[in-house]
């Protein structure tokens, strides 16, 4: 992957299940749960299509163990291979909790795409 993902707009109504979308199968090495991963990545708001942050706009990739993140994220990424690209949309109760729940990103139901880097 050579450049920052678009996200179209998703219709319809937010899901309250994690919906999860390979946009490119990768080939390499398995994500594990709780297995450490580098990834970029892009995240929007679901309702109103806005970034909210994006890995790629810092100009560089992060690694991180999986037991530490979302758990849309802890879901969402193992079974995925190196040099994939996944689309997954997390609703409130995986991301930062419902609304009130004391984060910015509360009560919000959030879309990522993810490309898998490297698992190790």
């Amino acid at each position: 992957m050579a450049s920052k993902p678009e996200i179209d707009f998703i219709e319809g109504p937010a899901p309250d299940a994690l919906v999860i979308t390979d946009v490119v199968v990768g080939e390499g090495a398995e994500a594990v749960p709780g297995g450490q991963v580098e990834v970029h990545y892009v995240g929007v708001d679901f309702e109103t299509g806005e970034q909210f942050d994006a890995s790629w706009d810092r100009g560089q990739s992060i690694s991180f163990p999986l037991n530490g993140l979302i758990a849309g994220w802890q879901e969402g990424i193992p079974g995925m291979k190196v040099g994939g690209r996944r689309q997954l949309v997390i609703p409130p109760a995986l991301a930062y909790g419902e609304s009130g729940a004391g984060h910015r990103l509360s009560g919000r139901t959030l879309v990522f795409v993810i490309d898998l880097l490297d698992v190790g």
